[in-house]
């Protein structure tokens, strides 16, 4: 379901709409809870400047979320051309985000593979993780927090999937570490960057929410062609079920490769969670 501002076939900077998805299934036995997700920032000038960052922070407290997700990919591909912003800028002009159960983040490829900082340092540095350390916003590098609500519930972090594939690298993820401390059958939500984990059916996590995808960027009749996922369209774009499982897949907020949208408008994502009949 989506709200928001009519689609624009063509978009070139960032001026997001609100997508909705409701998932209601007998499963969630917690209270309501609403996520915010902001996806694929890729803050740069002139695409998604600090300015615009800004407007989406205000307009995501406005929605008066329960949580806040950021999954990932918050700094600009290299190969976009743009000006990039230090990463500790843009985790500063996130830090007004509000929401009761917090706000949390994973890494993206982006993240790792454009940073300069990783690169110089063979990966074992990042200016990302080390601003978001310096902030309120919960990193989650492979790892799990429990949260408090009703019940309770573990929210999981997975790390990037892609983001060292153009040295053959298999992965930074690690889904055994970062489940390592959720009790067996305890309710959980993932927050991965790229959908693609969603194929291994991992039955810990009832919802998986990702980012990565842009939507395809390109939106034609439903045909992504560019979707970056080993499985295409099934994952590039909004609310998938699996396996009684369920996947919302950001169309994000920033680009990448070029600057340019077309029929797949920057996004706030909303999800709300209740217990359906």
């Amino acid at each position: 379901m989506t709200g928001g501002a009519a689609l624009r076939p063509l978009t070139m900077f960032s001026r997001p709409r609100i997508v909705r998805h409701e998932i209601a299934d007998p499963r969630w036995t917690l209270p309501d809870l609403t996520i915010a997700v902001l996806a694929d920032l890729h803050v740069c000038r002139p695409w998604t400047p600090l300015s615009a960052v800004e407007r989406i922070v205000t307009a995501t407290n406005a929605l008066r979320p329960d949580l806040i997700l950021i999954p990932g990919d918050f700094i600009a591909d290299r190969n976009l051309p743009a000006r990039s912003v230090p990463a500790a800028e843009i985790v500063a002009a996130l830090a007004p985000l509000e929401a009761p159960l917090g706000v949390a983040a994973v890494l993206g490829n982006h993240d790792w593979w454009d940073c300069r900082l990783s690169r110089r340092t063979g990966f074992a540095r990042n200016s990302v993780a080390e601003a978001l350390a310096a902030s309120a916003i919960r990193l989650l590098p492979n790892a799990a927090v429990r949260l408090d609500h009703g019940p309770g519930f573990w929210l999981v972090g997975i790390d990037s999937q892609r983001a060292l594939r153009r040295l053959g690298h298999p992965g930074l993820h690690d889904p055994g570490a970062a489940f390592a401390e959720v009790p067996a059958g305890a309710p959980a939500i993932l927050m991965a960057h790229e959908p693609d984990y969603f194929a291994e059916a991992d039955a810990r996590a009832f919802l998986q929410i990702s980012g990565h995808t842009h939507g395809g960027q390109v939106n034609l009749a439903r045909w992504r062609p560019l979707t970056p996922s080993a499985y295409r369209s099934r994952y590039a774009w909004g609310h998938i079920r699996e396996g009684g499982r369920h996947l919302i897949v950001s169309g994000g907020i920033g680009y990448s490769g070029i600057p340019l949208r077309v029929f797949q408008p920057p996004e706030i994502t909303l999800v709300s969670l209740r217990r359906g009949g």
